[in-house]
């Protein structure tokens, strides 16, 4: 793994940069990439700094929104991808045609497809990552760059209930709250619904199958979405759902893309499941992973291989 000060040497030998996160993104990927950005630009104005993506901020546009980046501007530029795994979960996929490729990044880093990268699985979000390299290389983080960094951090430590939240995390967040940033505002853009959506919410809860091992599963197909008006992307919302109910250890929501296959997404309380995501295009934390589904058969097997390993947690948890 690299340091962050042979990656600010990179970044200082650039004079166009273009960061990348991951396809169908969160608050992390969307605000470790804007804050990255934001602070890059105030630190280098002669550099061209560029958020590349696939317009696919969907609701998240509040957060950052995407600079048009055009084929030959990776002619010769560093390319820094934040939060993103592995290749298949990059957004814009011109993310190879630049001269040098960077990752920053919190999950495990079962693709090692960088040219130098930071990964950090013990951190709980990207953007924690970001604002301690920001510290380490003497960046000022101006309320511009820290609104974007807080988002992250609250989105991917769930309002800082999750098991990768530490004292740290917390430090962080103080630090980014002290530049005056509306706090609640962010908290209650991440946090809001609208009505169609607090709807499909529900019809997860109608549509869910528990297994007697706890672990459940629920699929909404385009049909379900057509009717209410909602988009995938605005689908995300009932990821956490199966998990308000106290029996479910671990769960699956499969939502059906327009061309029938399913983005998959993995929660769990406690049966490790991004291994199991991997075997299907995907890959996350332990505990929080996605993944892809081909047809209905693949959805089946991906909810069987949940059920075996939440019995086998459930054994060795007696």
């Amino acid at each position: 793994m690299s340091t962050f000060d042979e990656i600010y040497q990179k970044i200082k030998a650039y004079p166009t940069i273009i960061l990348h996160r991951h396809t169908s993104p969160d608050p992390d990927a969307i605000g470790s990439q804007a804050g990255l950005a934001r602070a890059l630009r105030a630190k280098f104005p002669d550099k061209k700094i560029l958020c590349a993506g696939e317009n696919d901020e969907g609701d998240l546009a509040w957060i950052n929104t995407m600079d048009e980046v055009k084929p030959e501007d990776y002619k010769g530029a560093l390319v820094i991808t934040t939060d993103t795994a592995n290749t298949p979960r990059i957004s814009n996929k011109n993310y190879d045609k630049g001269n040098f490729l960077i990752k920053i990044d919190h999950h495990p880093d079962v693709d090692p497809y960088a040219d130098m990268s930071y990964v950090d699985p013990d951190a709980p979000a990207a953007s924690e990552i970001v604002v301690d390299f920001l510290n380490a290389e003497g960046f000022e983080i101006t309320p511009e760059v820290a609104y974007p960094l807080y988002a992250g951090i609250v989105g991917d430590t769930g309002r800082f209930m999750y098991q990768e939240t530490s004292a740290h995390t917390f430090d962080v967040a103080s630090q980014l709250a002290s530049t005056g940033i509306n706090i609640t505002e962010i908290a209650r853009n991440i946090s809001d619904v609208t009505f169609a959506q607090a709807k499909l919410q529900a019809a997860v809860m109608d549509y869910m199958t528990v297994d007697p091992s706890g672990a459940a599963y629920a699929v909404l197909t385009q049909a379900d979405l057509k009717k209410l008006g909602v988009t995938e992307d605005q689908a995300s919302v009932t990821v956490s759902t199966p998990g308000r109910i106290k029996d479910v250890i671990a769960w699956n929501v499969f939502v059906e893309k327009p061309d029938g296959t399913y983005r998959v997404h993995y929660r769990s309380k406690g049966p490790v499941i991004n291994h199991l995501a991997e075997k299907h295009d995907g890959g996350g934390h332990a505990l929080a992973s996605g993944a892809n589904a081909q047809d209905m058969d693949e959805v089946k097997q991906i909810f069987a291989e949940v059920v075996d390993v939440t019995k086998k947690y459930n054994e060795e948890h007696e």
